[in-house]
């Protein structure tokens, strides 16, 4: 362990050296090629590579270099963990608010996810970009314990028009709290009589914020005051298949909900 951990620190104390293992993992490439892309001198590069062939990282070819392959698995775990180290970066002030045990996939799948977090000058930039992501979707599936008027308003007006084919399946205080406002109660109203959507209420809840607008995910991160954190949304299918599992076993367990729930709450 001694040993594999100076050979990280021996990679992680030197950018080129990172530069040049994965350039060289990637293809073959002679000095002059590495010079261009990684801007490192010569005398600089001479060193590396000197060190990359102790190590029997790489070899040399015909006028070039290019990786063994202890070479590239060392480039490729060392790509995996940067990456991770990234995605840790991106996510240490939310991971907190993550409904974690409820998220059947492994948080790597998340590396190329787009995080989107409030400012002072954009406040409402989480459920913005839901609404983004909504705006021109034509099938949405939808799971949460909450429903705010923005998307409210744009999910009940598109799929009114026939524009959008909706399914939505809610925890029973969303619906509540919709109901007891007329303006909501009217928007809920519509989505409930829309023939493209059908809307239900789970009695037990939803314990996680979820849509997915035509396979792209998008999660809604609260604190437990309720307090929007973030938003996280990704194409990646592992996730995906996750949140198409998690809404089919929400709608399953629950009940249509009925106009006259709408109208007479409770």
């Amino acid at each position: 362990m001694d040993a594999a951990l100076e050979d990280v620190e021996f990679l992680a104390l030197s950018a080129n050296r990172v530069a040049v293992l994965q350039s060289l993992a990637a293809e073959s490439r002679s000095r002059s090629d590495l010079a261009t892309e990684t801007g490192a001198s010569q005398a600089t590069l001479g060193r590396i590579l000197a060190d990359f062939e102790d190590r029997s990282w790489v070899r040399r070819t015909e006028g070039a270099y290019e990786a063994t392959a202890t070479g590239r698995l060392v480039a490729d775990a060392f790509s995996d963990l940067l990456e991770a180290l990234d995605l840790e970066r991106d996510l240490r002030d939310i991971v907190a608010y993550l409904p974690t045990d409820e998220l059947g996939f492994d948080l790597a799948r998340l590396t190329d996810a787009t995080i989107t977090v409030p400012t002072g000058t954009r406040p409402n930039a989480p459920v913005q970009r839901l609404l983004d992501l909504q705006r021109d979707a034509t099938d949405v599936r939808a799971f949460s314990h909450a429903f705010n008027e923005q998307t409210l308003s744009l999910t009940a007006e598109r799929a009114a028009a026939g524009d959008l084919q909706f399914r939505g399946v809610f925890s029973p205080g969303a619906v509540e709290a919709l109901a007891s406002d007329a303006t909501l109660r009217q928007h809920l109203l519509t989505l409930v009589d829309a023939e493209a959507a059908a809307v239900r209420v789970r009695s037990a809840g939803v314990p996680v914020a979820g849509t997915v607008a035509d396979g792209r995910v998008h999660l809604l991160v609260r604190d437990d005051n309720g307090v929007l954190r973030a938003s996280v949304d990704t194409d990646d299918p592992a996730v995906r298949e996750w949140a198409e599992r998690a809404f089919e076993r929400y709608w399953a367990e629950a009940s249509p909900l009925d106009r006259t729930d709408v109208v007479s709450p409770g």
